[in-house]
């Protein structure tokens, strides 16, 4: 049998602690909505929590980076000491997340083998990335990972089971399994609900992912947390030359934990993510964008523009939305750099219509991907352009909730 890329882990959640504090959503989220994160800080106060193990984006522009990394080095190995965490030795947690709108969305944890993934494009690996790594990003991550004695995940990992053989049957065994959290996620997160997946079972998942048709040899494709996975590949390339083949084997750093879903989940739904960009004239921008995109082949796409003058329709023609997105990212790259504005990427039309609307704001919002075009375009060897998509809405994100030792037993 081939070496499994998807393994039972031994799992860490808090015992004794409030739940709804210790969760809160991935540290890329609302990036420019500090009110947000202020909310979840006053929220959260002194207990236990995922907020006090990771920085939020919204504040990148304001820390210190080997201060915060040493600041949650140290907090992780407090929690560790203070007996905070239970082991669920050898296990899944299978997910049900029910979301603000009601739909259930269905999912794994367990840890990918890093040796099997590969983001660089044109790999051919069975764990490929969704989208372009920007390897200036992984060196601080890479810091944050080499000196910490836990990671928590924000992965999303999709598999493409159309007939649901692999998660979907476990939603059926959840009254012989040990719950081993139910609570609600702060902010309109929804709720979550979690089972451990452990003995024969587990072989069982395992089994059912093995024998999934492989696409050109892709197994699994990253959907969210793709510049977190290839930190942890970083890290884990970094470290394999000085270790005996048997280290190789069993050093705990040679995985990442993350949450598998399937891709024909019904919950699970593309929502594209939108740009900003500030501190520039709209008119001039909207003007160089025009010339831009006047020429072009294949399929037409709008992209829906918001000023504080009002706003309008940009159509670019490329020969698949990824192309598209290519398109409109390079010429923004391209135009911040001349002119010294910035560029953020949100999540939410809403939130684009909000801040666009705002002095020197100008908003472009995406059309959303269908299903279909994710593994299609991976299998191709290609990838996506940097925040070409999200899974879901900002709220719908994934919580930080399990975690896991990457540094070897003392």
């Amino acid at each position: 049998m081939v070496s499994p890329v998807f393994l039972p882990a031994d799992i860490l959640l808090p015992q004794n602690a409030c739940m709804t504090r210790w969760s809160v959503i991935a540290c890329d989220q609302f990036s420019s909505q500090r009110e947000y994160w202020e909310r979840v800080d006053k929220f959260v106060g002194d207990a236990p929590s995922t907020l006090r193990l990771i920085v939020p984006e919204a504040y990148l522009d304001e820390i210190v980076p080997e201060e915060s990394a040493r600041e949650i080095v140290r907090t992780m190995r407090a929690y560790l000491g203070s007996g905070l965490f239970r082991t669920l030795p050898q296990s899944f947690v299978y997910v049900e997340r029910t979301l603000a709108s009601g739909a259930v969305r269905r999912g794994l944890v367990g840890m990918l083998d890093l040796e099997q993934y590969d983001f660089t494009p044109g790999a051919s690996a069975p764990v490929r990335a969704s989208e372009r790594t920007i390897i200036e990003r992984l060196p601080a991550r890479v810091a944050v990972r080499r000196g910490a004695p836990l990671e928590l995940p924000h992965i999303m990992a999709l598999i493409d089971d159309a007939e649901g053989r692999v998660i979907e049957p476990l939603s059926e065994k959840t009254a012989q399994l040990e719950q081993v959290y139910e609570f609600e996620l702060m902010e309109g997160g929804g709720t979550v609900r979690g089972w451990r997946v452990a003995g024969e079972l587990a072989e069982s998942v395992q089994r059912a992912l093995h024998d999934l048709p492989a696409r050109r040899g892709v197994r699994i494709v990253i959907g969210d947390g793709n510049h977190s996975l290839a930190a942890a590949k970083e890290m884990w390339d970094g470290i394999k030359p000085s270790l005996s083949e048997s280290e190789r084997r069993s050093h705990p750093a040679r995985y990442a934990l993350v949450e598998l879903n399937n891709v024909y989940d019904p919950s699970i739904e593309f929502e594209a993510i939108h740009r900003i960009v500030f501190g520039a004239d709209a008119q001039e921008l909207l003007a160089e964008a025009r010339q831009a995109f006047e020429a072009g082949e294949g399929e037409s796409y709008a992209v829906r523009y918001v000023t504080p003058g009002g706003e309008g329709v940009l159509t670019l023609r490329a020969e698949s939305i990824g192309g598209m997105i290519a398109r409109l990212q390079a010429f923004l790259d391209d135009f911040v750099a001349r002119r010294r504005c910035t560029i953020d990427y949100i999540h939410g039309e809403d939130a684009v219509s909000e801040m666009a609307r705002r002095p020197g704001a100008t908003g472009f919002i995406l059309p959303a991907m269908r299903k279909d075009a994710l593994f299609r375009t991976v299998e191709a060897g290609a990838v996506f352009p940097k925040k070409s998509f999200s899974i879901g809405h900002a709220r719908d994100k994934r919580y930080y909730l399990e975690a896991r030792r990457i540094e070897p037993a003392r």
